[in-house]
């Protein structure tokens, strides 16, 4: 497990960049899932995941990797939060030469912790 980083614009604007692992990524949005994997069982404890998650992914979903559950971290952004990415960081999308499947999901895992930034307080204004 890697030391997350914390959970910022900055943050959220090395994702967009290209600048954090994607490893890393990974771990910081299955952190805010709920995902937490236990030492001692070997095991991922799935006490705080969200049961529509937990259901589907027992174990936390590679996003980069994997079609489906980008699809669905998408779909668990509430209309509101939709655009924060545009809206708070500027994001103004990829161009054509960059749209491929790795960036583009991405910058799904960067608008739904943008999201949840926003839903606990932890957007600055």
């Amino acid at each position: 497990m890697v030391t997350l980083p914390p959970l910022t614009t900055d943050t959220i604007q090395q994702i967009i960049d290209d600048r954090l692992e994607d490893e890393t990524l990974h771990q910081l949005v299955w952190h805010y899932l709920g995902y937490r994997y236990d030492e001692t069982q070997k095991c991922w404890n799935l006490d705080q995941v969200d049961l529509a998650w937990a259901e589907k992914y027992p174990e936390p979903p590679k996003f980069i990797e994997e079609r489906p559950p980008t699809v669905q971290l998408t779909r668990s952004i509430p209309k509101p939060y939709k655009a924060l990415l545009k809206e708070k960081m500027g994001f103004k999308g990829y161009t054509v030469d960059q749209l491929i499947p790795r960036l583009t999901r991405r910058a799904t895992m960067a608008s739904w912790l943008l999201s949840y930034m926003a839903q606990h307080d932890l957007l600055e204004v």
